[in-house]
């Protein structure tokens, strides 16, 4: 078969290798490649593999004898799944594979903006040394109440990290998500968004992107949290309006920010509208690499190649996300979990 992987940046060494292995005709394509020559690629492929790289209709109805869309992470809104669906093309992501992983990096984050380790390092390398004055000052986790929004499985392996980890009160905004069921992992639900957010002494934003929560977090949202907050955002990047947040931040209206994702990827610090972040010591800017970790990228490269098999076996595609975009895929050959 003919497979394309776009976004090649992305090294997948193990799915590359067994891929050429099998031996299957496989192109690498990257993440900058435009949509002509996209559209060309893919017109006789049978497997795309893609991560970031937008899927638009026009590159969907230009092919000739796609099976499947494998996109080799989680989020698939770059994905036009309607087109595909469409011409009957399966849609299908990899969810679960870093679930720990990504809920570790933002703890990280949101430790080390808590004890003012980047302030105190940056301080370190220029003057050798720090004393005890009230600059440096940093709080504890135990005892704060941290917030998350969206307690889906990220936000629940963070709201362990905090509460049984360091012992601060969880709560948590989700209205797709029953009491019960934040409960179970430590989180007490609150049903105001705003209640939250003016209850929390940190926030960390797990949801995913939609409509609906496209900037749930705007300028009034930031208004409502206190002056001492800090909000960490792993998840997608226009959760938060990032003018708001930069205007929030450069006037400390809240003490600081930890992101490892944006609506514009990658950042630059020439034109980007976040360039500004660039100069705060308060900001943790992280490269969309809270994924990256040994454990998390061999479970992706195995989960990415076993959906591959299912495709050239012409076995039902197994989908795992609890996504309503995938799972209403079931006219299709696939496979839902139970």
């Amino acid at each position: 078969m003919k497979i394309v992987r776009t976004d090649m940046e992305l090294e997948l060494p193990m799915v590359d290798q067994v891929l050429r292995e099998q031996g299957h005709e496989l192109v690498l394509l990257p993440e900058t490649v435009s949509e002509e020559t996209l559209c060309n690629e893919i017109e006789t492929c049978d497997i795309l593999l893609m991560c970031y790289t937008t899927i638009s209709a026009k590159v969907i109805n230009g092919t000739r004898q796609l099976k499947a869309i494998i996109k080799y992470g989680v989020g698939i809104d770059a994905i036009d799944i309607a087109a595909a669906n469409k011409k009957g093309i399966v849609v299908v992501n990899i969810p679960e594979y870093a679930e720990e992983t990504v809920a570790e990096g933002a703890f990280a984050m949101l430790l080390a903006l808590v004890k003012k380790m980047p302030t105190i390092q940056n301080t370190m390398k220029k003057f050798s040394w720090a004393w005890p004055t009230q600059q440096w000052m940093s709080q504890d986790i135990a005892g704060k109440t941290l917030g998350i929004i969206g307690c889906g499985r990220i936000g629940s392996s963070m709201a362990k990290m905090a509460g049984l980890g360091f012992r601060a009160k969880v709560i948590g905004y989700d209205p797709y998500k029953s009491e019960e069921h934040l409960s179970k992992n430590g989180i007490v639900k609150i049903e105001s968004l705003h209640s939250l957010l003016e209850q929390s002494d940190f926030i960390s934003l797990h949801a995913v992107l939609n409509d609906e929560t496209k900037h749930i977090i705007g300028k009034e949202e930031l208004a409502v949290l206190k002056k001492s907050a800090i909000i960490v955002n792993s998840a997608r990047g226009a959760l938060i309006d990032e003018v708001a947040l930069v205007e929030s931040l450069i006037n400390g209206q809240i003490a600081g920010a930890g992101l490892d994702v944006y609506s514009k990827e990658p950042l630059n610090q020439e034109s980007h509208p976040l360039k500004e972040l660039y100069e705060l010591d308060n900001v943790i800017l992280f490269p969309h690499l809270t994924f990256y970790t040994q454990e998390a990228m061999a479970r992706l490269e195995r989960e990415t190649l076993e959906r591959c098999a299912e495709v050239v076996e012409n076995r039902p595609v197994y989908i795992k996300s609890k996504d309503p975009r995938l799972q209403n895929q079931k006219h299709l050959k696939t496979i839902l979990e139970v």
